[in-house]
């Protein structure tokens, strides 16, 4: 007698969207119910890990490259696949998330790569987790065109030799999918993300010439990397296309994995295509490991730590070192600043300093580079030109100069910055105004000038964690407590509602982002993700 058949996903606790089946169909819900079963008991085990490792900082306050693996690092003959010509010039790339407008926004931006985001710039709201995976689709099937019924403005595609070759962005492996079940087990949104993308459009892709591109946020470790790979080799013999078809860039986004890149490259060196330096992520990720590490470990204000900090410069050249040393493409960080329509001195300010942060980023031999807003798109493009030319990258550029000690990547008190009482009220009017906008199903959200995510969000909750727990005293001599954390939540809570009026201060989310961004920054108990806690208030 044949064994039973497995028991399908069940979908949970979501009101149907239309269109919804042309997603959630029922082989692509069997794709992820194999990809479940499969690889998140690993998943699970790594995500323990990470805690044991935190742990690990939390006794010792030191991190170092692995003795385990120095033969990997000294192994100088290995080398990543090299890049299919779709990824081979990666000198601009927009982020943003899948909503219908910004896809055809970012496609035509004139970027070679789009990062079309699931993770930090996506609320995962059922609705932008399914209409997400439509709209990329219907991109790929040029149906998107579309009128917006508010502004009357039309949106088309370009020809599509002009559209950005597209990087998608799963979630972090520590979300889950809470509307996608087996039995009692929620699916992990990673695989909810990369699955549905990878069933409906790898072959599609590659009918364009492409072929399903991956940024994997979060990354902590090499055997993270590992199970990535795995999953990767079973995807692609479960759809039929080669191997190697696949393409992964990793953001080394948290300081352990700083200490891995080579590890993490070569787990997944038939698959990579590069690193990528994030920075607000960093910074959110070496508070929470180094947080009983004492003064020395106190960030200033998020806004002085600049990529020119030694400990950033140690962070970055490495990265480029690393990169070019195994044939794979160094991207480097985000322009964040959102183009003013009322204020040209803040443009033109603002439009200085992304220059000079993309020239500086080209010169220390960055392949590409990361921008928020279409209007940066010819800003970073032209200073990569200046450097690369007619050449699609600079990964002949070895940076054999470059020689990072361990102790250099964590050498936080090598700034000379001090944190703020002002860097204390921005952190709490942009935690609280991230939150809100969050709550609601946004997750890139224009602040004072700058698209933030939620890696803002995270590094401005740690901070006033961060400097309440150091007993900080400001340049005024306040200390940051508590209270005083309360009083400018509260004192913000109120220029709100006087900014948005009564009626859109009620209909709005306010209360809930600042009672959730005190919870976070101020228990004793430091939250390892302010998503996790915020996706049980998420609609």
């Amino acid at each position: 007698m044949s064994a039973p058949a497995p028991s399908p996903l069940a979908i949970v606790d979501a009101e149907p969207l239309p269109r919804q089946d042309e997603v959630l169909t029922d082989a692509a819900l069997a794709f992820l119910a194999e990809l479940h079963r499969r690889f998140t008991p690993r998943r699970d085990e790594l995500l323990a890990r990470r805690a044991e490792r935190r742990a690990e900082i939390a006794r010792t306050s030191s991190l170092d490259f692995l003795p385990e693996t120095a033969s990997v690092r000294d192994d100088t003959s290995w080398k990543v696949t090299p890049a299919p010509a779709a990824l081979n010039d990666r000198r601009v790339e927009i982020t943003g998330p899948t909503d219908r407008k910004m896809t055809i926004n970012a496609l035509n931006s004139g970027a070679r790569v789009w990062l079309a985001d699931f993770e930090d710039a996506s609320a995962p709201t059922w609705e932008n987790v399914v209409t997400g995976q439509l709209n990329l689709t219907d991109a790929y099937e040029r149906r998107i065109d579309f009128t917006d019924p508010k502004s009357g403005k039309s949106y088309a595609l370009k020809p599509a030799a002009e559209l950005a070759t597209v990087v998608m962005r799963p979630r972090g492996w520590h979300l889950d999918e809470r509307h996608l079940v087996l039995g009692d087990s929620p699916v992990p949104g990673a695989l909810v993300d990369f699955g549905l993308y990878f069933f409906h459009n790898a072959k599609r892709l590659i009918e364009l010439g492409k072929g399903p591109y991956f940024y994997l946020p979060k990354t902590e470790s090499h055997l993270e990397a590992r199970l990535w790979n795995e999953i990767f080799v079973f995807a692609q013999d479960y759809v039929g296309i080669p191997q190697g078809t696949v393409r992964a860039t990793v953001l080394i986004e948290t300081i352990t994995a700083a200490y891995e890149m080579e590890e993490i490259l070569y787990e997944l060196r038939d698959h990579a295509s590069g690193l990528n330096a994030g920075r607000w992520d960093y910074l959110f990720s070496i508070v929470k490991n180094f947080r009983d590490g004492g003064a020395k470990f106190v960030l200033p204000d998020r806004n002085l730590v600049t990529m020119t900090a030694p400990f950033m410069r140690a962070y970055t050249e490495l990265l480029v070192r690393t990169c070019h040393k195994r044939g794979a493409h160094a991207i480097g960080g985000m322009a964040a600043f959102i183009p003013s329509r009322r204020d040209a001195e803040v443009n033109k300010v603002a439009f200085e300093k992304v220059k000079a942060d993309k020239d500086r980023e080209a010169s220390d031999g960055f392949d590409g580079s990361w921008v928020a807003h279409p209007d940066l798109v010819p800003i970073a493009m032209k200073s990569f030109d200046a450097v690369l030319g007619e050449n699609p990258n600079q990964k002949q550029r070895l940076r054999e100069d470059v020689a990072v000690a361990p102790g250099d990547l964590i050498a936080i008190d090598s700034l000379d910055a001090r944190p703020t009482y002002d860097g204390l009220v921005n952190a709490v009017q942009v935690g609280i105004r991230y939150i809100e906008a969050w709550l609601r199903g946004m997750g890139a959200v224009a602040i004072f000038n700058l698209m933030e995510d939620a890696a803002t969000a995270e590094i401005s909750r740690s901070q006033i964690w961060q400097w309440i727990n150091a007993d900080v005293v400001f340049e005024n001599g306040e200390r940051a407590t508590a209270e005083l954390a309360r009083k400018i939540a509260a004192d913000e809570l109120a220029a709100i509602r006087e900014e948005t009026g009564e009626e859109a201060f009620a209909a709005g989310k306010w209360q809930q982002a600042h009672d959730l961004l005190l919870t976070v920054s101020l228990d004793a108990d430091y939250a390892d993700f302010l998503t996790l806690p915020a996706y049980e208030q998420l609609g």
